[in-house]
């Protein structure tokens, strides 16, 4: 079971959340799909829930933010050794800081950004939370990837601001899209060129939850509301699909186990 006990590297996706407008309902559905343990959330974090996959921090629920309009949405947060320096970096590079760093109370600090094709993410300074306890496990999430049609812009730009390299993987004309790592860690999480996709939402950053078994979760997020956006569809990664939450918000959910071979 891979877990963590601190703070992930500079760079490295490090913990999912999402934004909903009944946070109990989505605890509901999330706990009956993942398996999840979500205790209440304290008043002092604005009912803001933690869920629990063997103990350990999997993911966050909570109240969408802010007075105006918005979508449901899953976040992926990046960790920072400095939120700080990195939301000036995100301004250099041409992205916009939507949520400025703040405190967390005790338990990290955080700023929301989005890239200059308009991929949003968080920022996560850890303190007394340290991002996702449990990962690459059935139930915790496995996989973070950038969609864009601005796929060499975004590319510039996470280089500039965490020093991402890129291994490209794609075809190059059918399926572009490409790992990427950042100083001193392996293969982080991907990024795909939406270009050509029909039927492509906006910029977004997808998370993918590991399950066992692809058509049994799929089945199961059905029947609990949820609409099945594609899949499920064998890949040389996992057998997959994507979903869409009854509020709205998109995720994936792949059996790593069970895969295609590569095409000749």
């Amino acid at each position: 079971m891979p877990t963590r006990d601190s703070a992930w590297p500079q760079g490295t996706p490090c913990w999912v959340d999402c934004s909903v407008d009944d946070p109990q309902a989505a605890r509901d559905f999330y706990s009956r799909l993942l398996g999840w343990e979500i205790p209440d959330g304290s008043d002092e974090s604005g009912g803001y829930m933690i869920a629990l996959l063997n103990g350990r921090a999997a993911a966050g629920i909570g109240p969408k933010m802010g007075t105006g309009p918005m979508p449901s949405v899953w976040t992926t947060y990046i960790a920072a050794t400095d939120v700080d320096a990195t939301a000036e970096a995100v301004g250099a590079a041409g992205g916009t800081v939507f949520a400025p760093p703040m405190d967390v109370m005790d338990v990290g600090r955080m700023a929301v950004a989005a890239d200059p094709t308009g991929g949003i993410f968080g920022i996560w300074q850890a303190k007394a939370h340290t991002g996702a306890g449990i990962f690459n496990e059935p139930g915790a999430y496995c996989w973070n990837e950038l969609h864009t049609p601005g796929y060499t812009t975004a590319q510039e730009f996470y280089r500039r601001v965490f020093e991402w390299t890129y291994d490209e993987i794609g075809d190059g004309q059918n399926f572009v899209y490409s790992t990427f790592s950042a100083p001193g860690t392996d293969v982080l999480g991907g990024m795909m060129d939406s270009a050509h996709i029909p039927g492509e939402e906006p910029p977004n950053w997808l998370t993918w939850f590991q399950v066992a078994g692809a058509d049994a979760a799929l089945d199961r997020a059905r029947e609990l509301g949820a609409t099945i956006m594609m899949g499920p569809n064998d890949s040389p990664f996992g057998r997959m699909g994507v979903v869409q939450a009854p509020q709205g918000e998109v995720f994936g959910l792949i059996d790593t186990t069970v895969r295609a071979a590569p095409p000749a």
